[in-house]
């Protein structure tokens, strides 16, 4: 996944200087309700940690995006499945400034096409808290299908998107 990009947007594996922009993100309860909730300073460095232990780990996480034209920090989109995570997932978060771009559809499209194409990945979900209807949307122009809901380990109820 290192490496991948589309028109716009360039995937890469997360550096230091990438912590300013994700902590940031972390601490603001609007940007964070839905992806695992606030973190702190070392919560979220320990995130991006995280990030890059799960790409040495299985070869695909969820990788920086940086825009090709300004090479900024816009978010992640990619791949996650921990052991105890029920199916690989498609996920994404995006800095405030960056959404409503079409960036989101771009880099999910590109995500998609390799977990299935280049991965041979059998199942591929995004999980999605109920009421999160931008995702649930994002998920959808995708190619996701609403599958059914489950108690998703300690984050409680959420939607299964599934990807054909």
């Amino acid at each position: 996944m290192v490496g991948l990009e589309t028109e716009r947007l360039v995937f890469r594996q997360w550096v230091s200087s990438d912590y300013t922009q994700l902590s940031k993100f972390f601490a603001d309860k609007a940007n964070a309700k839905f992806v695992g909730g606030v973190k702190n300073d070392e919560e979220s460095w320990r995130l991006m940690a995280t990030y890059i232990g799960h790409f040495v780990l299985n070869g695909y996480s969820y990788l920086a995006i940086t825009e090709k034209s300004s090479k900024n920090l816009i978010g992640t989109v990619g791949l996650w499945k921990s052991d105890p995570w029920p199916e690989p997932e498609l996920g994404y978060w995006l800095l405030p400034e960056f959404q409503g771009k079409g960036y989101g559809i771009e880099a999910g499209l590109a995500v998609k096409k390799f977990a299935l194409d280049e991965l041979k990945l059998e199942s591929l979900v995004s999980y999605i808290d109920p009421s999160n209807e931008p995702s649930k949307q994002l998920a959808l122009r995708l190619g996701a299908q609403y599958d059914s809901t489950i108690d998703l380990l300690d984050f409680g109820p959420h939607s299964v998107y599934r990807y054909k």
